[in-house]
């Protein structure tokens, strides 16, 4: 396996070793991991079970095929974070046959452990289920996954895992394989009984959430019923088979039963001592009133699950490859919602074409003062007079926007200050794109990406209200140019003449990132 290079390999692999060293010599104390056993073995092909034919989450399915047709699915926006946390512990809940989670990031907080506890509860009950995570940030937890793999109705498998499993180890083995260890599965994706789906940006932990004393993330999610849940399986099936994803029980490492129950009580009490969690259902319960009250909102419309699929030798960009198309349908607006922009010149001269013909552009990214990647505003940055100039009316998120407490923040948790997560489009009010692809050159040209292609008025329009909302002077600057052609941010509170930033070390950091190849952000 390899990934196709998007620079070359020698600077990735100069760039990547030095931060991965630098990692090493940070964590040194706890640095010590296992390996893949050597001779490890891939297991044969298996697929997802057949739909659930009873249970509340097969009647809602069956209620939408029955009123719209057998191509139809119903869709909901996850826009706040207690929503879409409670609505991911109500499908769990829910499962009667099998349950599927696909990740890129999965943290052993209050909500990750939360939804792996849930799981688990939904293994002990006889529900089959199948975990994929991507093996970037497991570093220390390899007796947790091996042990998850030899429990009763759960299978646990890691995308492109690194084969020495310590950090120092890790950061030397990025040196050596640096194509194949730079491309990541980016995915997230939940299936329920075959029924239910949830397609999106976030990932398993607090900050996506509302949940960390820190910040947190504003984000989107599209919780799913009916044709495009089977897509969704499709999906998942493919990565699940794929030549990239290994099981944890090829980790060289013997069962401990005594780690195991350890592991198990430590789990429950952490969960229920977390003051974080104490407005969130913490034990399992049935949800049939809550989602049956969901069905009358749900949106109909058709859609296009679009993935990147991991072929033998590279990544099959299909993602990337379809969104100039979609938002060249465009005839009249085009709103964008995305966190990391570094558009380059052909993105440029898109935008430019769409405003020539009359299409009103308007977007919304981060800030520097909301962004937890300060790398990726280095690169940004030098292109928001170019996107002003293209005719795109350009926004950045507040990190002390309004939705901060209606929205992102769950109570009693007060985050430090809010950064956007979400990747999102509409086209003319009748279109729509949710999934996890960002427009910067990791997204388009390294990661595995995912997304809804969604044909629903009713879901654009409450997209549109949605994304007309962050972009509010309560919620965002907007950026301009002056009569002198300089750059000013303008919102509820201030006119501001030098990009917004939190504090100092934000602009500082900006910079130094410049010397970094785009090409990894």
């Amino acid at each position: 396996m390899k990934a196709s290079p998007s620079c070359s390999p020698e600077v990735r692999r100069l760039f990547f070793g030095l931060m991965m060293g630098t990692l090493a010599l940070l964590l040194l104390p706890g640095c010590s991991g296992t390996s893949l056993r050597k001779d490890y073995q891939r297991d044969p092909p298996s697929y997802a079970k057949p739909p659930a034919q009873s249970g509340i989450l097969a009647e809602i399915s069956a209620a939408i095929t029955t009123t719209h047709g057998a191509g139809f699915s119903g869709f909901m926006l996850l826009d706040g974070s207690k929503d879409a946390l409670m609505q991911r512990l109500a499908l769990i809940d829910s499962a009667t046959t099998s349950l599927d989670i696909q990740t890129y990031l999965w943290y052993p907080d209050g909500a990750g452990l939360l939804i792996l506890e849930r799981a688990l509860q939904a293994a002990q009950r006889g529900v089959h289920v199948r975990l994929i995570v991507d093996d970037l940030l497991t570093i220390g937890q390899d007796q947790f996954l091996f042990e998850l793999d030899l429990r009763p109705n759960i299978e646990m498998r890691m995308f492109n895992p690194w084969e020495d499993r310590g950090m120092i180890s890790r950061a030397g083995e990025m040196l050596v394989e640096m194509e194949r260890l730079n491309t990541r599965m980016h995915d997230k994706l939940m299936i329920v009984d075959g029924q239910a789906a949830i397609i999106g940006g976030r990932n398993l932990g607090d900050h996506y959430y509302g949940l960390s004393k820190d910040y947190n993330f504003h984000d989107l999610d599209l919780l799913s019923f009916g044709e495009i849940v089977g897509q969704a399986r499709g999906m998942f099936d493919h990565f699940w088979n794929s030549e990239w994803v290994v099981s944890a029980s090829n980790l060289d490492l013997e069962h401990d039963p005594e780690y195991v129950d350890t592991a198990w009580a430590k789990l429950q009490a952490d969960v229920r001592a977390m003051p974080s969690l104490q407005s969130l259902p913490l034990e399992v319960r049935d949800w049939s009133a809550e989602l049956r009250a969901l069905q009358p909102e749900l949106r109909p419309g058709t859609a296009i699950l679009e993935y990147d699929e991991t072929g033998t030798e590279a990544i099959e960009q299909n993602v990337a490859a379809a969104m100039f198309p979609l938002m060249n349908e465009a005839r009249h607006e085009l709103l964008i919602t995305n966190a990391y922009v570094i558009p380059g010149e052909k993105a440029i001269a898109f935008l430019q074409s769409l405003t020539d013909r009359g299409v009103k552009v308007r977007m919304l990214t981060n800030s520097l003062a909301s962004h937890d990647v300060p790398a990726v505003n280095a690169h940004y940055e030098s292109w928001r007079d170019d996107l002003i100039r293209a005719g795109v009316e350009l926004h950045e998120l507040r990190p002390d926007g309004d939705i901060k407490a209606s929205v992102v923040d769950i109570a009693p948790t007060d985050g430090e200050f809010i950064g956007l997560h979400t990747k999102a489009v509409v086209i003319d009010r009748s279109k729509v794109f949710i999934g996890s692809m960002n427009f910067d050159p990791r997204s388009w040209d390294i990661n595995t990406e995912a997304g809804a292609i969604v044909s629903s008025p009713e879901l654009a329009e409450d997209l549109v209200q949605v994304m007309y909302r962050d972009m509010l002077p309560e919620n965002s600057w907007e950026v301009l140019l002056d009569e002198e052609d300089e750059l000013y941010w303008i919102s509820s509170d201030e006119i501001l003449y030098k990009q917004p930033a939190r504090k100092g070390s934000q602009r500082i950091m900006s910079e130094i990132f410049k010397v970094v190849p785009k090409e990894q952000y």
